[in-house]
């Protein structure tokens, strides 16, 4: 299989799912379909797809990179417990999005998004059952 057609997979195989994967997890899911796929070439296709604006790199300081093949004006959710990712939808946040971007014209800047951090429903769920992340 040729470097397009692996770039192409990897690309369908993200924009098939909503849970921002890392870059492992997608590797997980593709090998399913691509045994001989490495994760080297999912690494390096994600990143030349992000500095390309094919993708979107998800990135917080000390938590692992998630990618969004959704590029449509939306903002983040991220649990800091288990790290998972989920869509909130920009109209939440209208009159943040005017000043933001009235800022951004003022300082030269191209683009922004959200990302907001709560615990997701089974983190929430874990600690109200006294499990084991019940005191993180």
């Amino acid at each position: 299989m040729n470097r397009t057609a692996q770039r192409e997979a990897i690309l369908k195989e993200l924009r098939s799912v909503t849970t921002h994967p890392t870059a492992d997890e997608l590797y997980t899911m593709l090998r399913v379909k691509m045994p001989a796929i490495s994760l080297g070439t999912v690494y390096r296709n994600l990143e030349q797809m992000s500095q390309a604006g094919i993708v979107r790199k998800l990135e917080t300081a000390g938590k692992q990179k998630r990618f969004d093949g959704d590029l449509s004006d939306h903002h983040h959710v991220r649990c800091p417990i288990c790290g998972a990712v989920r869509d909130v939808s920009p109209e939440a946040f209208d009159g943040i999005n005017r000043q933001i971007r009235s800022v951004m014209r003022d300082l030269g800047c191209d683009s922004f998004y959200l990302e907001l951090s709560g615990k997701c429903r089974k983190c929430s769920r874990i600690k109200e059952s006294g499990g084991e992340d019940a005191e993180a």
